[in-house]
């Protein structure tokens, strides 16, 4: 009665965390990185299909988090730790308070910064949708970051006002960027697209609309 789907990322093993760490940090080539997380792939679409899964996803093995990974895939994009942020923040007191609650160190959350004007390399997801095709006949689930997470995240104004004049000009861009990538997958047969907004939850209970938040 019911399509059975996967939801959020599937955990990765040691040897693929190292792999991503290693590739951000040039140690590996992209073709290295992508044998050891195509096996990942591999087992992770298998384990759904002995779970009789409807609609399998790909585990989002190759991406460093939900939504970071786009710096790997658009232009005018910079992967920067929060501890480079730091100084540049609006709200530096609220951050650090952010950062006590959560108990994570600076250098440890990663978040992709607007440094200038926004277009894609390539593709975000159709090849993750063209590897999963190759191990199964079942309907696929791409995920993609939505929009509303992408502008709030990506807009750090001691880098992003260089390019644009506010957030909205900018989100224009990300919603082109967004809609490029959904019309292809279309047009690649990809049956479901899932695009995440956690974030407006926030503003859904809190009404907060302006404060800095990192996913």
């Amino acid at each position: 009665m019911f399509s059975v789907t996967q939801v959020g990322s599937w955990p990765r093993s040691r040897e693929l965390l190292k792999a991503l760490r290693e590739k951000q940090k040039n140690q590996i080539s992209a073709r290295q990185f992508d044998e050891i997380a195509d096996a990942a792939v591999r087992r992770c679409i298998q384990i759904q299909l002995e779970a009789g899964v409807d609609i399998v996803v790909d585990g989002e093995q190759r991406r460093d988090n939900f939504y970071s990974f786009i710096c790997d895939k658009v232009a005018g994009t910079r992967l920067m730790s929060l501890a480079e942020m730091l100084d540049t923040l609006e709200d530096k007191a609220g951050f650090e308070e952010m950062l006590t609650t959560l108990d994570v160190p600076a250098s440890a959350i990663k978040n992709p910064t607007c440094i200038g004007k926004l277009s894609r390399r390539e593709p975000l997801a159709v090849n993750e949708l063209r590897f999963v095709r190759q191990l199964t006949d079942k309907p696929v689930k791409i995920t993609l970051p939505g929009p509303y997470l992408l502008t709030r995240a990506m807009w750090v104004g001691a880098y992003t006002s260089r390019a644009y004049r506010d957030k909205q000009e900018m989100g224009d861009d990300v919603v082109k960027i967004l809609r490029e990538e959904l019309l292809d997958l279309v047009n690649e047969g990809c049956e479901f697209v899932q695009f995440d907004e956690p974030v407006l939850t926030e503003i859904v209970f809190s009404k907060e609309n302006e404060r800095r938040t990192f996913m």
